[in-house]
C-alpha cells in the first residue's frame, strides 16, 4: 500500500462554539498527494482550504475522518507530523519581540541546524526576501507586508519534506512575489512536496502539477490543468478591444450569459460558455453594432474552469 506525502480520508470538521448553527467547514473530503508533487488547492473564501491545512499541520483536530502526513496520523502522531512539515499560515507566526535576524536564527536552531548553518541560512533568507534594512528590527515594529515576508522566509529555512503555503504571497509587492514564486518552483524541482492555496489562479496554473478545487468543504474537481480545461470544452476566453467601450455593450453581454467580464482600459476579457457556432454569432452581432479594433478567441483559462465548476448547481 503506497505511503502518500499527504492523505485525507473522508475528512469532516464541524465548528459549533459560539454559533447557534454548526458550521461544516469540511464535509467528507478525501485527497491524496504524491511525494514530490506540487498541488494547488483552490476555492472561494470559506471553502475549507485553511481548515484543511490547519488539520494537516496538527493545529486543529478533525471531527471525523483520517489525515496522514508521510504515513503519520495527525491526531495520534502529531510530533512526527510536525517534524515532516513547514507551514506558512495566513496568520503571522513571527516572534514579535525578536529581530528579523534572531527570528531566522532561532527558527533554524529549532529545526536542528547548527548555529553556523542557521546564520548562513538566515543571511540567504534576508537577501532573497530583501529584508537587509530590517535585519535588527523587531518583528513587532514591521509593516504587515514585511511581517508576511518574514513568515514566508522562515518556512523556506527548514529542510522538511513537506511545505504548506496558505496564501503565501498575499500582501507582497510584485518583485518579492516573483522571487517567492521562483523559490517555490526550485523547491518543487528539488523533490519537495508542496500544498499551495492561492486566490491568484494564474499562479496556480503556472506552478502546480495538479489542482484541487473545493467548495463547501468538499472536493469538486481534481486533475492537472489540461485535464481540468478539457472539462470545459465549450468555455472560451474572448478578448475584445474598442476605441472606446460602448456604454450599452455590457448590458448586451450580460443578456448573452457571459460568465466573466473584466475591463482593462478599452479591452474586455470575457469568459463565454457556448459552442463555437454561438461564439461566432456573438462576435458577429457585436461587430455589426460596434466597431471592434481587435478580437481574439482562445480556449478556457483555469479561471473559467474554476468559475464554471463552482457555478454548477448540486
Amino acid at each position: 500500500m503506497p505511503v502518500y506525502a499527504i492523505e485525507a480520508e473522508n475528512l469532516t470538521k464541524i465548528y459549533r462554539a459560539g454559533s447557534s448553527k454548526p458550521v461544516r467547514a469540511l464535509d467528507g473530503l478525501s485527497l491524496q498527494v504524491e511525494k514530490g508533487e506540487l498541488l494547488g488547492l483552490l476555492g472561494p473564501n470559506g471553502a475549507g482550504k485553511s481548515t484543511l491545512i490547519n488539520i494537516l499541520s496538527t493545529l486543529t483536530e478533525p471531527t471525523s475522518g483520517v489525515a496522514r502526513i508521510n504515513g503519520f496520523d495527525v491526531v495520534t502522531h502529531p510530533l512526527d507530523v510536525r517534524r515532516s512539515i513547514a507551514v506558512v499560515l495566513q496568520t503571522s507566526s513571527a516572534e514579535a519581540f525578536l529581530s528579523v535576524l534572531d527570528n531566522f536564527v532561532s527558527y533554524g536552531l529549532f529545526q536542528g541546524l547548527s548555529l553556523r548553518q542557521a546564520r548562513r541560512k538566515a543571511s540567504e533568507a534576508i537577501e532573497t526576501f530583501e529584508l537587509a534594512e530590517f535585519t535588527n528590527v523587531k518583528c513587532a515594529d514591521l509593516s504587515g507586508g514585511n511581517k508576511r515576508r518574514v513568515q514566508a522566509a522562515k518556512a523556506f529555512l527548514a529542510d522538511t519534506p513537506i511545505l504548506f503555503l496558505d496564501e503565501a504571497t498575499t500582501g507582497m509587492d510584485a518583485v518579492i512575489k516573483l522571487r517567492v514564486v521562483d523559490l517555490i518552483q526550485r523547491q518543487a524541482r528539488g523533490g519537495r512536496t508542496i500544498l499551495l492555496t492561492t486566490q491568484v489562479l494564474s499562479e496556480a496554473e503556472e506552478l502546480c502539477d495538479r489542482v484541487a478545487i473545493i467548495d463547501h468543504g468538499g472536493l469538486k474537481a481534481l486533475g492537472d490543468v489540461p485535464a481540468l480545461k478539457r472539462m470545459a470544452r465549450e468555455v472560451y476566453d474572448v478578448t475584445l478591444t474598442f476605441d472606446d467601450i460602448p456604454a450599452d455593450l455590457l448590458g448586451f453581454l450580460k443578456r448573452n450569459e457571459v460568465m466573466r467580464c473584466e475591463r482593462q482600459g478599452q479591452t474586455l476579457h470575457l469568459g463565454v460558455e457556448a459552442d463555437e457556432a454561438h461564439i461566432l454569432h456573438l462576435l458577429s452581432e457585436v461587430a455589426q453594432r460596434w466597431r471592434i479594433v481587435h478580437f481574439e478567441v482562445t480556449g478556457a483559462s483555469l479561471e473559467d474552469v474554476f468559475v464554471g465548476i463552482l457555478s454548477k448547481k448540486e
